[in-house]
């Protein structure tokens, strides 16, 4: 595991399972949130996001976080190693929620500067309705690579806890 990408709902942990791999590997962590949005909710332009990943791809390794559909062939083609957090959406909800409430009015260690953290139903909502709009897309394309990727999919939190203490065994 050299160039991996995490992807999944809104509230699945991909930031922090990035952070977690990152430290663990010694591997560069990449949140697309940082990278795509500018102050005050300002996404970045199509082309500036793929300027952006284009040149974090080519380097020896990373863990990039995130979904962005319209750049996602772009990372799915590079990474040897994809991970799919598929947890339930109560508890992406729940956790969006609780981001939403714990960091309000602030920006969040994984967002762009001058992103502060808002109420966002729209967001909430596609987080909850996640596992019929976008999931089965999802789990469609990693189909179509499984036999030239290291595609890892887990379901629950316990899943989760059992894969980072896997990395530590294998890693120290």
């Amino acid at each position: 595991m050299q160039k991996i990408i995490l992807i999944g709902s809104g509230g699945s942990g991909k930031s922090t399972l990035a952070r977690v791999l990152g430290s663990l590997l010694g591997i560069d962590v990449h949140h697309l949130d940082a990278l795509i949005w500018k102050p005050n909710w300002t996404p970045a332009t199509r082309h500036e996001q793929i300027t952006t990943q284009s040149a974090l791809i080519e380097r020896e390794s990373w863990v990039i976080d995130g979904n962005y559909g319209g750049t996602l062939d772009l990372r799915l083609h590079a990474a040897d190693t994809i991970i799919f957090l598929d947890l339930p959406r109560s508890i992406c909800s729940y956790r969006v929620l609780k981001r939403m409430l714990s960091y309000r009015g602030k920006t969040r260690p994984d967002m762009g500067p001058g992103c502060e953290e808002r109420f966002d139903l729209k967001f909430l909502k596609w987080v909850w309705d996640y596992p019929k709009s976008q999931r089965p897309a999802i789990l469609q394309r990693l189909h179509k690579l499984e036999s030239e990727k290291d595609i890892i999919i887990l379901r629950s939190r316990a899943e989760v806890r059992r894969f980072v203490a896997n990395q530590l065994e294998a890693n120290t």
